[in-house]
């Protein structure tokens, strides 16, 4: 019997690349179901390193860090795609590791990760490849203007993109991202975005979360509604094609699929190999969180009840919140129907997440009115 076929035990030692507030989420679940965690992250704050049992501040690509992580944990997984495959590589040789490098390496890079979808027949919006300012003019010519210029790697929550209405402001945007590889993206008319969070094992058994509309503030999440307000046939849609990509893939583990909703029709925007801000409503809202959901896909137990047991509106808070005199905790925790999570960060700062709020209502509306009151009032 193969090691995979095996399933890790509470008791057993988990190891977790990056220390953020996925980290963190991971970590608690971990630890509430009986099993050890170790966190490899270089920040001595490390927001997961909090919760672990032991932290281990070191660079991804530190050999002796990635040699003590992997002989003390039974399996290894990330909070977060920037992870070097080569330290995936290098942790393989030692325990099981989930997700495998060979996903991560295509969904990390931006240009990868849009070949591979057209490649396998995935909708997208209008897209192009610039490796080099010599692309440009092509480029431009794909997409039409306006179009988003966004950098290949390391981009996220609104960082490292650009719109541009001109070939000047590309270029200029370009010259800006230090002419790095970068795909422009032309822009699709956006009834909705929605997302798909799933998780799935080895032997390819897949669960889905439902389906959640998100909507965004300067490339942030702001807020996610669940159910999605779309069409019952959309959202099925949306589920078999992010289970079409897992499946492609060959995935182990918990990811998520965010599409645009244009002219009725699903384009996937991205692909994310972790647990995702859309899906923190999981964490109150179903019989499984995506973390639970995370912990058993990498020890290889069987996935956990997705189904959604009341409907829930999720709102990020940002550090913009620490003014003021504010946040104002007593407006959001007077109301019994929310569940605050908050993430141990030490220092807030515009744009960076602080934790987000959970609201139950029976009444999807009711839900939403109250979450959107409450972020005001914070």
């Amino acid at each position: 019997m193969s090691s995979k076929s095996l399933p890790i035990l509470p008791g057993a030692t988990l190891g977790i690349l990056g220390g953020g507030q996925l980290g963190r989420m991971f970590t608690i679940a971990a630890r509430t179901m009986g099993y050890k965690v170790m966190v490899l992250d270089p920040d001595a704050s490390s927001p997961a390193g909090q919760m672990a049992d032991v932290h281990l501040k070191a660079n991804y690509a530190d050999e002796a860090a990635l040699q003590q992580l992997g002989g003390a944990c039974a399996a290894v997984t990330t909070e977060f795609e920037n992870v070097p495959a080569a330290s995936l590589i290098a942790l393989a040789k030692y325990c099981r590791v989930s997700p495998g490098a060979e996903a991560v390496a295509i969904v990390q890079d931006r240009s990868h990760e849009k070949s591979w979808l057209a490649q396998n027949g995935f909708a997208t919006a209008p897209f192009a490849l610039v490796y080099g300012e010599g692309d440009l003019d092509e480029a431009l010519a794909e997409t039409g203007t306006p179009a988003l210029l966004k950098v290949a790697r390391f981009g996220y929550d609104g960082k490292g993109q650009a719109r541009v209405n001109t070939r000047e402001e590309a270029r200029a945007a370009f010259g800006e991202f230090g002419d790095q590889p970068c795909v422009l993206e032309g822009f699709v008319k956006l009834e909705s975005e929605v997302s798909v969070v799933l998780a799935r094992s080895d032997a390819g058994e897949c669960r889905l979360f439902p389906v959640a509309e998100n909507r965004h503030d300067n490339g942030i999440l702001d807020v996610s509604i669940v159910p999605a307000r779309v069409p019952e046939s959309l959202a099925g849609q949306a589920r078999s094609m992010a289970r079409a990509v897992a499946d492609k893939l060959g995935y182990v583990g918990v990811m998520a699929v965010e599409f645009f909703v244009a002219g009725g029709q699903l384009m996937v925007n991205e692909i994310a190999p972790r647990p995702h801000n859309s899906g923190h409503y999981t964490l109150d809202a179903c019989v499984t969180d995506q973390f639970e959901q995370q912990v058993r896909a990498l020890c290889g137990l069987p996935l956990g009840d997705t189904r959604l047991m009341s409907p829930v509106v999720m709102v990020n808070i940002l550090g913009d919140r620490w003014h003021d005199g504010g946040p104002h905790w007593d407006a959001l925790l007077a109301h019994p129907a929310i569940k605050l999570h908050l993430y141990g960060k030490e220092a807030a700062r515009p744009g960076r997440k602080m934790g987000h709020f959970n609201v139950l209502d029976a009444d999807p509306a009711a839900a939403l009115l109250l979450a959107e009151q409450m972020r005001d009032a914070l």
